[in-house]
């Protein structure tokens, strides 16, 4: 739906010509997951720029202004500001989600020299990553789940802005729930969900004629599964993510002056620069075909896609005649675009590769699987200090390992000589995040079902055995998130009342669509799972979060909501 708005808004016939866009922060982000800076200059932009900045220019009558940015209140002091003096012989205004009917009197106020020729809504008020996974892209959410903040302004924006993001998905999958359902232990979950059932009932443009056969609005609380952001992943969009971060689909990946994919930029004497370099699914059909790969496969994937780009190359080298020439002159752009993106994915599984190395992520990974799926507190104990004094485990990794382990055992583990085992590798304030998870999503906090409670011990046998059968190759994706299992419950209908009352009157007991959102932050291996039900056909899942977290970002936000930073900031 993203991908189409983009689409209209620079290619609308009520707007021919040349053209300059003019964006905020977070409709820039939403564009440039869906659009290359090359491809948005072929539908005749000449300029894309922030609303803030146009204000700046000289006057340029001979564009047209295509504006498309949220409708807030800031914006609407910047819009005035423009109308008032305005740079473009013409005014586009696409707004990403509803506009209050207040909004606009101003604007029509303020449009002195008549040079607004439309105004629009289009839904895109959030980033869409995958097909199936969209964010609000904004960080601090967790800062939600504090009780002491309730008239904090910036927990309001934060509150604000994640019901922005929910509403806006329904209006572009145009569909209206036929159930909104949430955690009962979470009282943000709560409050989202009754927000976002009054609003779409007070006003009649969420009214959609298929009501009754719409999908479940399920709103989760990041809380309630605090060991998924914390694990290392394994597969190829949330390893990238986890290990260099992909942000906005851009990672940055060491790279040396020579761009020849065949060589290991790694391998070179000098330190390599880094390179800013794009990995969309929508731009890139090799990364749209692997993102979901296990490292393992993905390794076997690059080498093939070394191995075509060599035999084109090649091939290019037999150049004998003009009609030779010619042919390599029409196939020249497409082959330095695969030189590039051969380069680029050379270089990411290089990088990925030494850092699994470095970091003995293998061993790492192994002990993490080993605490989040099973009980076994005095040979995991053992393990675990083994790892807190081995020199070659990174500071931030034994900081994870020691959270997954209380997490796992609160109430039966020594906090304090857990704390003792970090000292001396993990800095002091990044030790007492050991407080602040369970703080945050301590047994007294979240819900049922993170270590397999909510499970038959039938279940739990049935997993177990898998595990065993599937053997080594399932060593490091043992894990399931608690969402796996909370959308496999759903599917069945058997989600309990008491756990994920509804807001609404329930409908079908047993949904065909989903939409999940997690106040917080959703993952990469969360959408992976989403990914596998959408693949099996059964069910239809949409997944949404506040931000798509690696561990970096999300204890960096558990640190300013409930660490030593809530009390620097608050």
């Amino acid at each position: 739906a993203t991908r189409s708005y983009v689409d209209r808004i620079v290619s609308d016939s009520n707007n021919p010509g040349m053209k300059v866009l003019l964006l905020d922060d977070a409709t820039t982000r939403t564009v440039s997951t869906v659009y290359s800076q090359t491809q948005i200059l072929e539908r005749d932009v000449f300029l894309v720029e922030r609303l803030e900045q146009a204000a700046k220019h000289e006057s340029m009558k001979h564009l047209k202004a295509a504006v498309f940015v949220r409708p807030t209140w800031g914006n609407l002091e910047l819009l005035k500001k423009e109308l008032r003096d305005p740079k473009f012989a013409e005014y586009h205004l696409y707004f990403s989600n509803v506009v209050p009917r207040d909004f606009l009197h101003q604007l029509a106020d303020a449009d002195d020299s008549e040079v607004v020729r439309q105004v629009q809504e289009f839904y895109a008020d959030y980033v869409a990553v995958n097909e199936d996974l969209f964010t609000m892209n904004q960080r601090g959410s967790l800062r939600l789940s504090k009780t002491n903040e309730s008239s904090n302004p910036a927990r309001q924006d934060a509150f604000d802005r994640n019901v922005s993001c929910v509403l806006s998905a329904l209006l572009s999958l145009k569909t209206q729930p036929s159930a909104i359902r949430y955690q009962a232990t979470s009282r943000i979950a709560r409050q989202l969900a009754t927000e976002v059932h009054e609003r779409t009932e007070a006003d009649g443009i969420f009214q959609f004629k298929n009501r009754a056969s719409g999908p479940l609005l399920l709103i989760l609380d990041r809380a309630d599964d605090p060991v998924t952001p914390l694990l290392s992943q394994w597969t190829y969009q949330a390893m990238v993510h986890e290990l260099l971060g992909l942000n906005n689909n851009r990672v940055k990946v060491p790279t040396t002056q020579d761009a020849d994919p065949t060589s290991n930029p790694l391998h070179h004497d000098t330190k390599p620069k880094m390179e800013e370099v794009v990995l969309s699914c929508t731009q890139d059909p090799f990364f749209a075909e692997q993102r979901f790969a296990n490292f393992g496969d993905l390794g076997t994937a690059v080498k093939k896609l070394l191995d075509d780009y060599q035999s084109q190359t090649q091939m290019n080298e037999k150049i004998s005649t003009i009609e030779d020439m010619q042919n390599f002159v029409q196939r020249y752009p497409a082959f330095r675009s695969q030189s590039l993106n051969v380069s680029k994915h050379v270089a990411l599984i290089s990088e990925l590769s030494r850092l699994v190395d470095v970091c003995s992520l293998m061993d790492v990974s192994q002990l993490e699987q080993d605490v989040a799926c099973h009980d076994d507190r005095q040979g995991q104990w053992r393990f675990l200090l083994e790892k807190l004094t081995d020199p070659t485990v990174m500071g931030p990794d034994k900081l994870r390992l020691a959270m997954l382990y209380a997490l796992r055992y609160e109430g039966n583990v020594n906090l304090e000589r857990l704390k003792n085992a970090l000292d001396g590798s993990v800095p002091e304030d990044k030790i007492q995040l050991l407080d602040a998870i369970l703080e945050y999503a301590g047994k007294r906090v979240r819900g049922p079902g993170l270590y397999g409670s909510n499970k038959s011990m039938m279940a739990k046998m049935s997993k177990t055995l898998k595990t065993s059968l599937d053997g080594i190759e399932n060593v490091y994706a043992q894990h399931v998130p608690l969402l796996g299992d909370v959308l496999d419950l759903a599917a069945k209908g058997k989600l309990k009342d008491q756990q994920y009352p509804a807001v609404t009157v329930s409908s079908a007991a047993k949904p065909t669509a989903i939409i999940a959102y997690i106040v917080g932050g959703a993952t990469y291996e969360e959408a992976t799972k989403v990914h596998e039900l959408n693949l099996a056909g059964a069910l239809s899942v949409v997944l949404g979060g506040s931000y798509v977290h690696n561990s970096t970002s999300f204890l960096d936000d558990l640190n300013d909501a409930f660490g030593p930073a809530s009390s620097s900031s608050g």
